[in-house]
């Protein structure tokens, strides 16, 4: 049997995980945060990054089906999360 080891993120009580985790979400005042404060650079900005990949490599752009399908499946896996962790799994 291998001892299992007492470093990193994923050895802490999950308490201490998400005390960490909250923490990131808040290193950015809200006023600093440019996408949700301005539409239109997050949309620049999610352009650039689309064109930055080769268009033979653009699946999603080549087969809508798969982004829908790919789309759905986020959700669903996010919304799963959710009641998880409402208790209602």
């Amino acid at each position: 049997m291998t001892e299992k080891s007492k470093r990193g993120f994923a050895s802490m009580d999950k308490d201490r995980q998400r005390e960490i985790a909250r923490q990131g979400g808040q290193s950015v005042p809200s006023e600093k945060r440019s996408f949700s404060k301005n539409a239109e650079l997050a949309s620049q900005a999610g352009s650039k990054g689309g064109s930055s990949v080769d268009p033979k490599n653009r699946v999603f752009s080549r087969d809508p089906m798969l982004a829908a399908a790919a789309g759905r499946k986020g959700g669903e896996a996010s919304h799963r999360r959710d009641r998880e962790n409402l208790g209602e799994g």
